[in-house]
C-alpha cells in the first residue's frame, strides 16, 4: 500500500512539473528560443559574441525593431499594417530630401506631421470606416509608395553637405558608448511597453483586440482606440525614417521595400497573436533581435544573403503554427 501510494504521489509530482514546464515554455519560449540561438551560432563563431558584434546587429535591428514596437500595439489592437514600409520609404526620402531645402528642424518636424497624416487616413477608413485593415494597408502600401515615385520624380536624394550638418547625430551618433538608435529603439519600447501593460488605454486595445463586441458593450469608444493605433505605428515610423535618413544621409525611392515582411517576422516570433488580443513590446523587441542575430550569425558562418530569406521563412511558419498549438493546445489538429 505504501509503495503504491508513493508511486501515485510520484506520478502527481511529475505531472504538476511536466504541466509547469509546458507553462513556463508557453511564456518565456520566445527567451528560450533566444539563448539557443545565441549558444549555437557562438559555436560556429568566435566573433558572434564579441561586444562589438553584439552592438552592430543591435544597432541594424533598431529601425525594424522602432517600426515593430508600433505594428505590435496595431496588431494587439485586432488589425494590421502593411503599409508601414512604403511609409518609411516616403518619410526618408521626405526628410531627406527637405533638409537641405528648408533646413534639419523644418525637415524632421514637417515629415512628422505628413506621416502622422498617413497613419491618420489608415486609422480612419479602419476604424472609423470600418474597412478590413488587411485590403486598407495593403492599398496603401501601393499608394504612398506612388507617392514617392511622383515626389521624388523616381531619382534618389542625398543631403548635400553631410559633414556639415548634426542631422546625422540620430543614425550616426553615440551617446555614453551606446548608439543613438539603439536608445531611441530602447526608450520607445520601454514607453509603450509601460503604457500598454499599466494603463487603461492599453487595456482597452487589449480588450478591442480579444473581443471587439463585448468591448463596445463595455462602454469602450472603439473607432477611436483603433485610429490611435495607427497614429502610434504612424509616429514609430517617422522615428526609423529619421535614423535611416540620419545615417545613410540619402535615400533611395524604395528604401522601404520589404520592411513590412521584416516587421511582422519580428512580431510573430515574438509571440504576438495575429488575431489580436495578445501580445508584449517587450517580447516583440527580442523576436526582432533573434531575427537580426541569425541573419548576423548565417553571414559570419558564409552563407549567402538569400539564405536569410529563407531561414525567415521557416522562422514565420514555426512560430505561427506554434502560436495555433497553443490555442489549441495540441501541436497537430484531429481534422483534415
Amino acid at each position: 500500500m505504501a509503495s503504491a501510494e508513493q508511486t501515485k504521489q510520484g506520478f502527481m509530482l511529475s505531472k504538476k512539473h511536466k504541466a509547469g514546464l509546458l507553462n513556463f515554455l508557453s511564456a518565456q519560449g520566445i527567451l528560450v528560443f533566444f539563448l539557443i540561438c545565441m549558444f549555437a551560432f557562438s559555436l560556429f563563431s568566435e566573433q558572434f559574441l564579441s561586444q562589438s558584434n553584439i552592438m552592430t546587429v543591435v544597432r541594424q535591428a533598431s529601425i525594424i525593431g522602432i517600426i515593430a514596437v508600433g505594428v505590435t500595439v496595431v496588431i494587439i489592437g485586432g488589425n494590421l499594417d502593411l503599409s508601414v514600409g512604403s511609409m518609411l520609404s516616403f518619410s526618408t526620402v521626405l526628410v531627406v530630401d527637405l533638409h537641405d531645402k528648408i533646413g534639419p528642424t523644418g525637415a524632421i518636424l514637417l515629415m512628422f506631421a505628413l506621416t502622422l497624416m498617413l497613419g491618420a487616413v489608415n486609422g480612419f477608413l479602419v476604424g472609423f470606416m470600418r474597412l478590413n485593415s488587411l485590403i486598407v494597408t495593403l492599398a496603401m502600401l501601393s499608394a504612398i509608395q506612388g507617392l514617392v515615385l511622383i515626389y521624388s520624380g523616381g531619382q534618389n536624394v542625398d543631403i548635400a553637405n553631410q559633414s556639415d550638418t548634426w542631422f546625422s547625430v540620430f543614425g550616426r551618433g553615440y551617446l555614453m558608448g551606446i548608439a543613438v538608435p539603439v536608445i531611441i529603439f530602447a526608450l520607445l519600447a520601454i514607453i509603450v511597453q509601460v503604457v500598454m501593460s499599466f494603463t487603461g488605454y492599453g487595456r482597452r486595445i487589449f480588450a478591442i483586440g480579444g473581443n471587439p463586441v463585448a468591448a463596445v458593450y463595455s462602454g469602450i469608444r472603439k473607432n477611436w482606440c483603433v485610429f490611435s493605433t495607427y497614429l502610434i505605428s504612424a509616429f514609430c515610423v517617422a522615428c526609423a525614417a529619421l535614423v535611416l535618413g540620419s545615417r545613410v544621409m540619402g535615400s533611395q525611392n524604395n528604401v522601404g521595400q520589404g520592411y513590412e515582411l521584416l516587421v511582422l517576422a519580428g512580431i510573430i516570433l515574438g509571440g504576438t497573436s495575429l488575431l489580436g488580443g495578445a501580445g508584449s513590446i517587450w517580447k516583440t523587441v527580442i523576436g526582432v533581435l533573434i531575427l537580426g542575430f541569425i541573419q548576423n550569425g548565417l553571414l559570419l558562418m558564409g552563407y549567402p544573403y538569400y539564405t536569410q530569406w529563407l531561414v525567415t521563412w521557416v522562422i514565420i511558419i514555426i512560430a505561427v503554427w506554434l502560436d495555433l498549438a497553443n490555442k489549441r493546445k495540441r501541436l497537430l489538429t484531429s481534422h483534415s
